[in-house]
């Protein structure tokens, strides 16, 4: 069956019956959907996969524990035919002919009287492609357009304030988590609303090539550049996001990791509300969990590590602002993430084995994690110092405390 035999049409399921006929992986995948455009889903079947039980425990879909039956299209607005026996679906799809109720067929699609296309959604933008009975074909192309659109590759013709407003983000303020430096690892929402920015705030640790990909007309604002020292940079920064969004532009403050995990992005919200200017959050992925996995790192490993505390290092442990219990956490028996504490390693090390945490827990220090230059250095605590200053590790990275950072050594092919 040709694509131009079908007739690609937006259908309003909310509230309306909707029937699945059976309940293993391929509905599985078909049901999200339906749910999340609030459709009345009965699923029939006699057995489900976990995912599919988990949803109907939540109610988010009834789930008739028995085989097919003439009859069970009864009242339905539309109907997916996704069981294991071929005779089963032929038969759902013979009924919804006879009830002219359009059918999908998971098995066979041509002998449906419907097709599931693929499906993107972008900036409240839907569409559906359709190849001809190659799915692997319209995936293809769904992911190559979506992708278009978030990166700003390809224009929807759809910019302003006005678009922004209709896929529900106002204009203002979106403090958005860059990840921990690798492009790839924003959010799609990041990389959507980047791509939407009039103006675009960065820091010295957001992924650089994302910047590389805005618009011509986009104007960013490099913070790490901006002088006074850091109180006042921050104070600027504020400025600069309250001043560009009070002049009806959308401003994108990009930060490296995620704006809440010493990023100072509740600071920035606070100064925003405070101006009356609407903030929107996007977090990010946190470099204090990503780095260390990229590395061969878990910071939680089972029977090995059950909790995990991250710390910020800018400030010693002698310092009177400091706000950490160093004894408290020398006791603790699982991971410690540090972060912002190369300038500071060696004092912090030697805190930690002064209230008691042993001289020769591993410890992993990963330089410049997520990208090109990334480096990992592994060492014992008490040696941490010494080995920061020998192998030249330099800020931005990441200290892993704990047994976690050995556990490396036990892949195949590895040394201790």
């Amino acid at each position: 069956m040709h694509a131009e035999h079908h007739y690609l049409a937006g259908l309003d399921l909310t509230g309306r019956r909707v029937v699945v006929i059976g309940a293993g992986t391929v509905a599985q995948r078909r049901l999200p959907r339906l749910v999340a455009v609030g459709a009345a889903v009965e699923v029939i079947a006699p057995e489900a996969t976990p995912a599919v039980d988990a949803m109907a425990q939540a109610g988010e879909i009834t789930w008739t524990r028995r085989r097919y039956a003439e009859g069970d299209l009864d009242a339905a607005w539309y109907a997916l035919a996704c069981a294991d026996d071929p005779e089963v679906n032929a038969a759902v799809v013979a009924e919804a002919e006879t009830r002219r109720v359009f059918c999908v067929r998971a098995d066979i699609g041509v002998k449906g009287t419907a097709v599931t296309p693929a499906m993107g959604e972008h900036d409240g933008l839907l569409f559906g492609v359709l190849s001809g009975g190659r799915p692997l074909r319209s995936a293809a192309v769904r992911d190559t357009v979506l992708d278009a659109l978030r990166t700003g590759q390809l224009d929807d013709a759809h910019a302003g304030a006005d678009s922004r407003v209709s896929a529900g983000e106002l204009p203002g303020v979106a403090l958005v988590g860059g990840g921990p430096g690798d492009p790839e690892l924003i959010t799609v929402r990041g990389r959507r609303l980047l791509a939407r920015a009039d103006v675009v705030v960065a820091d010295r640790l957001a992924p650089r090539e994302l910047l590389e990909d805005l618009p011509p007309q986009t104007e960013v604002v490099d913070a790490a550049k901006i002088p006074y020292g850091r109180a006042a940079s921050q104070e600027f920064i504020n400025k600069t996001l309250i001043e560009n969004a009070l002049a009806g532009k959308f401003v994108v403050r990009l930060k490296g990791g995620d704006s809440y995990v010493f990023g100072r992005g509740f600071e920035e919200l606070i100064a925003c509300a405070e101006a009356g200017v609407p903030v929107t959050v996007v977090p990010g992925v946190t470099s204090a969990f990503a780095v260390p996995a990229l590395a061969e790192v878990p910071v939680t490993h089972r029977g090995v590590a059950h909790e995990v505390v991250v710390v910020s290092g800018h400030v010693a442990p002698d310092d009177p602002r400091s706000l950490v219990d160093w004894s408290l956490l020398a006791r603790l028996r699982g991971t410690l993430v540090l972060l912002m504490a190369v300038e500071r390693a060696e004092v912090f090390a030697a805190a930690l084995i002064e209230h008691g945490r042993p001289a020769d827990t591993p410890v992993a220090v990963i330089q410049e994690g997520a990208t090109r230059s990334q480096r990992v250095l592994r060492c014992a605590l008490d040696g941490l110092g010494a080995a920061i200053r020998d192998e030249g590790i330099r800020p931005p990275a990441i200290i892993v405390v704990g047994p976690v950072a050995g556990l490396a050594a036990e892949l195949p092919g590895r040394s201790s």
